[in-house]
């Protein structure tokens, strides 16, 4: 079987990481006997400055058929974020119904966290966020715009398919690890949204019984994701806690350039979409240095996903071996000089060196 991806390089560093990773799943992919092939929009900021949408009206059509997605990033200094992010994230995650944001946070041997005393393995937790509504919805409204009595409303919606999604795949990953669940809410200060949150979780949880479910504030969590991330294991959050979540987990976890993303349909209907976290990075468009990690993490996610562990094992275990070998090539952000190229040949010879080995 051939496996159809689409990819959306997208702006900024996007296309640079996606490029490069390409050679190294490849690799992967042909010591497993597994077959792709892709297929590039060239949708994002640069179609939005000429035409005036990022992407086309019938681009979900286009992507329907795909067995998924690799987005590389989304974002530009002449175009508003709120256009950038809604004319193609977030129209592809909510066209898709991809309700589920994995984020995995993971301290890897080489690496230095900059909290101390933590060493590789600590920190070890994943994210689960809610990535369709919540605070994302885009309900609300701006009136008497310019005047003393101008007036904005933004509200978080929140349904139970949604919710339920998430929070169901929250607690099967649990069931799997440690069986540590962490709910993070703020339903202290949101009595509506955030309490039906909460009952949800208490609704799906008695599915779980061997699971132990701890409650959190945000703010909280902020807290001790710095005191104490050594005792996290799963959490599930709401999709705006849940992005400043997995920010400050890809910090303490060394950077935004090894920090890997999901976007899934959990029933499968359609194609589900895989990101890394770090963005368009426009500060170092060009310079050939944004790290390729995160997006490699990507890919092994996705074939995960499709159930092709062998390809997913392979990119993860030459991601692990790079990192943990002090004379490895690394990209500025994790301490090296080395470049985005000079680290995915790197990593496709260890993909390859190890199929040689009988992968």
């Amino acid at each position: 079987m051939a496996y159809d991806i689409a990819l959306l390089p997208g702006d900024g560093i996007g296309p640079e990481v996606v490029e490069a990773s390409l050679p190294v799943v490849e690799a992967a992919a042909t010591a497993c006997g597994v077959s792709f092939e892709t297929t590039a929009y060239d949708w994002g900021s640069e179609r939005y400055l000429e035409t005036g949408a990022m992407m086309p009206g019938d681009g979900l059509e286009d992507l329907r058929d795909h067995d998924a997605i690799v987005l590389g990033a989304v974002g530009h200094p002449d175009v508003p974020d709120h256009v950038t992010l809604g004319g193609l994230r977030l129209t592809i995650t909510k066209g898709f119904k991809q309700h589920v944001c994995r984020r995995p946070t993971y301290l890897y041997e080489g690496v230095t966290s900059p909290l101390r005393g933590y060493v590789d393995g600590d920190i070890d937790f994943v994210v689960y966020r809610q990535n369709t509504e919540g605070e994302y919805a885009d309900v609300g409204g701006r009136k008497y715009r310019g005047f003393e009595n101008e007036v904005a409303v933004q509200s978080a919606l929140y349904t139970r398919e949604g919710t339920e999604a998430v929070v169901r795949a929250a607690f099967e990953a649990a069931s799997e690890r440690a069986g540590r669940l962490t709910n993070v809410t703020k339903s202290n200060a949101q009595s509506h949204g955030m309490v039906f949150w909460d009952d949800v979780v208490q609704e799906v949880g008695k599915a779980y019984p061997d699971v132990e479910v701890g409650r959190l504030l945000v703010d909280a969590a902020s807290m001790d994701f710095v005191r104490r991330p050594d005792e996290f294991d799963v959490l599930v959050a709401s999709n705006l806690f849940g992005d400043i979540l997995t920010d400050l987990g890809a910090g303490i976890s060394g950077s935004m350039g090894l920090a890997p993303s999901t976007n899934v349909d959990p029933t499968g209907e359609r194609p589900s979409m895989f990101e890394p976290v770090h963005g368009s990075a426009f500060d170092i468009t060009g310079e050939g240095v944004a790290n390729p990690i995160a997006t490699v993490r990507s890919w092994a996610l996705l074939w995960d996903h499709l159930d092709e562990p062998g390809v997913a094992g392979a990119l993860r275990d030459a991601v692990a071996a790079q990192l943990a070998d002090a004379g490895a090539p690394r990209t500025p952000d994790i301490g090296g000089d080395a470049g985005t190229e000079h680290v995915a040949a790197d990593l496709r010879e260890r993909v390859s060196s190890t199929a040689g080995d009988g992968l």
